[in-house]
C-alpha cells in the first residue's frame, strides 16, 4: 500500500491529511510535508493519521522529529488517531503507547476538534 498525503487549511492550521502506510519507505514523505509547512510560515500543523492503516518505529520517529522541530519555532503539532484511537487503541495508538511516547502527543478526535484553539485533547 502507499501513502498519500493531501494538504489542507483549517483555521489557522495546517492540516495534512495522511493515508495508507506510514513505515520505513513512506515516512520522509510526511517529514517533508511538515518542513515544507514551517518553511512557508505554517507553525500550528495537525497530522490527521485517521487513514493510517499501519504504522512502524520509523512513523513514529517522524511524528517525533515533528513535534520537536514545531516546538523548537514556537509552533504546536496535533495528531488525529483512527476512529475510536483513544477509546480502543487503533493500531497508531498502539505503537505509540507500545513506545511509551503516547503522552509527547495531543490527540483530538476531528479536524475541527484539533484545530479548535479551546477544544481539550483526548487522554491517553
Amino acid at each position: 500500500m502507499t501513502l498519500k498525503v493531501i494538504e489542507a487549511e483549517h483555521n489557522a492550521w495546517a492540516v495534512l491529511h495522511v493515508s495508507g502506510e506510514l513505515d520505513l519507505v513512506t515516512s520522509p514523505a510526511v517529514r517533508q510535508h511538515v518542513h515544507e509547512a514551517v518553511a512557508h510560515g505554517r507553525h500550528r500543523v495537525v497530522l490527521d493519521l485517521s487513514e493510517v492503516l499501519f504504522c512502524d518505529s520509523s512513523g513514529v520517529g517522524v511524528m517525533i522529529a515533528a513535534r520537536r522541530l514545531m516546538h523548537s519555532c514556537g509552533g504546536d503539532l496535533r495528531l488525529i488517531l483512527p476512529a475510536r484511537g483513544a477509546v480502543d487503541g487503533s493500531h497508531v495508538n498502539r505503537v505509540l503507547a507500545a513506545l511509551g511516547v503516547r503522552r509527547l502527543f495531543e490527540v483530538f478526535p476531528d479536524v475541527a476538534t484539533a484545530a479548535d484553539d479551546e477544544a481539550q485533547a483526548l487522554s491517553a
